[in-house]
């Protein structure tokens, strides 16, 4: 597939994954887990699981506790035992995860081709909030959008519906770009164009039979696209 450039006139961006890196939780656990990283990884996919599965079975809790509980989880299969503070202080590194480099020099070049952007996210607010201070992009942004304003998680289209009325552009005049695999299938079954950011250079997904419409290997290559 092509990107179709001239069509798009907002372009929203995912977050973890895609702006800021998550995997770097696995430092804050190195202080208190002999083994971190299968402990952070099952931590990640338990995380994006809870969201996934709460649209479906009706429940929801804003991303923060899901997080949490996740967490939990993956520390009682590995067999650590932490009080709730320290747990949660390893929880507290989701509000300074490292920014990805191309990050601020891209974005500004996007909106440099005339479009805004805005975050679309499930982070809840405070969550966005400090990832937007510490990542130095606030002043690029026009707006976050968070899945709390909804209680919907992506992939659900609902969220997505909802960032088209929130920027006040028509979904199909949009493109959505991130990281996973899931969120661009998601924009794009709800009407959006979808960018897919392979951060770490691996094969597409391709058990849904459809392809990103663009792959990009930084916001460079997006500016670039849209500027073509």
């Amino acid at each position: 597939m092509t990107l179709d450039a001239g069509r798009v006139e907002t372009v929203t961006v995912d977050s973890y994954g895609t702006l800021v890196d998550p995997n770097a939780a696995e430092r804050a656990l190195a202080d208190a887990v002999e083994d971190p990283e299968p402990v952070s990884k099952l931590w990640r996919t338990r995380s994006l699981m809870y969201t996934m599965v709460g649209n479906f079975v009706g429940f929801y809790q804003p991303f923060y506790e899901m997080n949490r509980d996740a967490l939990q989880y993956a520390l009682d299969v590995h067999g650590v035992a932490l009080d709730p503070a320290e747990r949660d202080a390893i929880l507290e590194i989701y509000h300074e995860l490292d920014v990805f480099p191309d990050v601020r020099d891209g974005i500004e070049r996007i909106r440099e081709t005339g479009r805004d952007v805005y975050v679309v996210s499930n982070g809840n607010p405070e969550m966005l909030e400090s990832m937007v201070e510490h990542a130095d992009i606030g002043d690029l942004l026009s707006d976050t959008i968070s899945a709390d304003e909804i209680r919907t998680f992506k992939p659900h289209v609902d969220i997505y519906r909802h960032a088209a009325a929130r920027t006040g552009t028509p979904i199909d005049r949009m493109v959505h770009v991130a990281g996973p695999a899931f969120d661009v299938l998601g924009a794009m079954n709800a009407g959006m164009q979808g960018a897919w950011l392979n951060r770490g250079d691996g094969p597409w997904e391709s058990f849904a039979g459809r392809d990103p419409d663009v792959t990009i290997d930084s916001f460079h290559d997006l500016a670039d696209e849209l500027d073509a």
